[in-house]
């Protein structure tokens, strides 16, 4: 019999008062007799970082490639009681600007060592921070300044025309702009026009001359509110409570405690994916706490695996798209070498992933194929690594398999929300069986799945579907100013995510679905558009994939980015020439990418409504700046279809008319 991770504390739900079904409530096996208990003697974030301080006052801390001539080097590090120091002096004139105990300042830029200090300056004082991500576009900036209240904004230096542009529309609340780096005079003039202040790094940190008394803090005081637009450009603002982030950090230790990888002092983070994310906030506080060092990426994309290599870190966090990435490029690789060298490692892989399935540990299923094959991937990731972890979206069981068996690390994949102050389920290292699942529950939190009768899912049939819902200490307090759409997603007791999921026989949990992202087809099939899009993304044609239709349309089209090495071979093969964008645009490109993404849904279960009458191929990558999709990837549907909103017109109409693949 299979091994369980879960246990139940309470029993189904039927239907009733106008609500669905709802499946029994389960907890982690390791929670059996109660959610975990928090630490008495943490209030807030800042006893993590303070008494790392204590602990760790040498050892490095934040760390960035200097740059020299426009050629950045080695990292330069700072140790904890170098940033203690700097922290206390940015908090003293957060206090001496009149900014108080319970106000909130905004920071505002991509991970560096400022935007780390900035916040644990807020956390020292009591004061909520609010993280704008670096990708904002003007509006949105302007909507979280003033919805939020926020008096001080620290800035990264290359935003400060962006919220200078918003200014004039912010100064109710705003008192002073604080860069990461330098203020040029004239940038100065135009913000004091309107009564705002603006430093530099070092002017700011100049006024910190007094010493506040630092207030007393609880665990249910706000820390950070986190704005998100997720999927629907709608942006809310998520209370985050001293209480949740202390949650967040104890549920991952104790995560690495049962996988025998706790972090220590000797252990090193890279920092890339957005700290205005709550899934590398958590992660950066449990480093604190453990007296690890964070190393930050220089910010640009093209650099990120050199950054990797050179910092060499034991830790790397990542979403599906990186390890994407990470695996296309493997496997190009693999392909280009000798006949020899396909053959060992395709040997060497099947030799240690039978190993797995039997139950040996990542370490112990082949250390000779490690040694002598797999290392080669280890190093392209600095060497060091020893710790992987995936999120924000649910990876593909082949990716997932590939990286827990090439690697020569432990891996591991989560799921969580900003509402849930990042992982509320994580997979157990070591355990093949979890493999395309995100494991059970965390430690301080029940789950259970709630009946979706439109959508076909049953919280009570044999294997049981549905939305998943939580309750727990790591749950957020509600939506900033939104009352009444806290409301919505609370429903007694329990928060829904609007993510559909699957109990697997051991307690694992398989994220199938997203309750919003369903529409109805003219004829009136009801069409799971993620559950289509993650099909197609198996073939190795795609690099991203939209799919779209609607009640007025019988079929489905999309825009699909094609991986530009497979359709360049292509071209190679059938005689076509022309550069890639040109390429995208040959209808026989585009029959011969319809014909293989339909293949590939075929294989793999989809039904003929669900099956492409039309594509288009899209040279340039969906992107952040153009607001196609959210920081973690994730495709924005209202502003995919306004941004290709012809595109999906002439779709409809040459497929009509038969002149879509030739």
């Amino acid at each position: 019999m299979a091994e369980m991770f879960t246990v139940k504390v309470g029993e189904a739900a039927p239907a009733g008062g106008g609500r669905p079904a709802a499946g029994p409530i389960y907890r982690s096996v390791y929670a059996k007799d109660g959610l975990m208990e928090l630490p008495q003697d943490v209030q807030s974030p800042w006893d993590f970082f303070s008494g790392a301080v204590k602990k760790y006052p040498k050892n490095r801390m934040l760390g960035q490639r200097q740059v020299t001539d426009g050629k950045a080097g080695e990292y330069v590090w700072q140790t904890y009681e170098e940033v203690y120091q700097k922290v206390m002096r940015i908090g003293s004139a957060i206090r001496s600007f009149g900014v108080n105990p319970g106000a909130h300042c905004g920071i505002y830029g991509s991970n560096c060592p400022e935007w780390v200090m900035a916040m644990q300056a807020c956390n020292s004082q009591g004061i909520c921070y609010v993280s704008l991500y670096d990708t904002l576009g003007a509006n949105a900036v302007e909507f979280i300044m003033d919805h939020a209240e926020i008096s001080i904004a620290f800035v990264q230096e290359s935003k400060i025309k962006s919220i200078l542009a918003v200014v004039p529309k912010c100064t109710a609340h705003l008192r002073a702009i604080v860069s990461f780096g330098d203020f040029t005079s004239e940038m100065k003039k135009e913000a004091e026009k309107f009564g705002v202040s603006c430093f530099s790094w070092e002017e700011f940190s100049s006024m910190g001359k007094q010493n506040y008394e630092h207030p007393k803090k609880q665990k249910d005081d706000i820390c950070t509110i986190m704005y998100t637009s997720g999927t629907t450009g709608d942006p809310k603002g998520v209370i985050i409570t001293n209480r949740a982030i202390i949650a967040g950090v104890m549920t991952t230790e104790h995560l690495l405690e049962e996988t025998d990888k706790v972090i220590t002092e000797e252990d090193s983070y890279f920092s890339y994916l957005p700290l205005a994310h709550i899934f590398d906030q958590v992660m950066e506080n449990y480093c604190i706490s453990k007296g690890a060092s964070i190393g930050f990426w220089q910010g640009d994309i093209r650099y990120l695996m050199e950054d990797v290599q050179v910092m060499k870190p034991t830790i790397f966090c990542g979403v599906p798209r990186v390890y994407d990435r990470i695996y296309t490029g493997i496997n190009l690789k693999i392909q280009s070498g000798g006949m020899l060298a396909k053959h060992l490692f395709q040997y060497a892989y099947n030799y240690k992933l039978a190993n797995m399935r039997k139950g040996l540990k990542q370490h112990e299923a082949s250390p000779l194929f490690d040694k002598i094959v797999f290392s080669k991937i280890k190093e392209g990731l600095g060497g060091r690594i020893r710790l992987m972890i995936a999120g924000a979206a649910p990876l593909p069981g082949q990716i997932e398999e590939f990286m827990r068996v090439t690697s020569c690390s432990v891996f591991v994949q989560g799921y969580g929300l900003t509402e849930s102050c990042a992982g509320c389920f994580t997979s157990i290292a070591n355990v093949f069986s979890m493999i395309g699942t995100v494991g059970p529950p965390v430690t301080t939190i029940e789950a259970r799945l709630e009946s979706v009768p439109e959508m076909g899912y049953d919280a009570l049939s044999e294997t049981p579907r549905g939305e998943i819902c939580l309750r727990g200490h790591t749950l957020f307090s509600g939506y900033y100013k939104r009352p009444s759409l806290t409301e919505e997603v609370f429903s007694d007791g329990w928060f829904h995510t609007g993510d559909i999921g699957e109990w697997q026989p051991n307690g694992a949990m398989k994220i199938i679905d997203r309750k919003k992202n369903i529409f109805k087809l003219s004829q009136g099939e009801y069409v799971a558009v993620e559950v289509v899009e993650s099909a197609y993304m198996q073939s190795p044609l795609v690099a991203s994939v939209w799919v779209y239709g609607n009640s007025f349309e019988s079929f489905l089209v999309a825009v699909v980015v094609p991986e530009r090495q497979t359709l360049e071979e292509w071209a190679a093969t059938n005689n076509k020439a022309g550069d890639f964008a040109e390429l995208c645009n040959d209808p026989k490109a585009r029959g011969y990418i319809q014909d293989e993404l339909n293949k590939t849904g075929k294989k793999l279960g989809l039904r003929g409504f669900e099956m492409l009458k039309a594509v288009h191929l899209e040279p340039v990558p969906f992107s952040i700046e153009k607001d196609l999709i959210t920081p973690t990837f994730k495709l924005k549907r209202p502003q995919l279809l306004k941004y290709y909103k012809d595109r999906i017109d002439q779709m409809y109409k040459d497929a009509k008319d038969g002149r879509t693949a030739l």
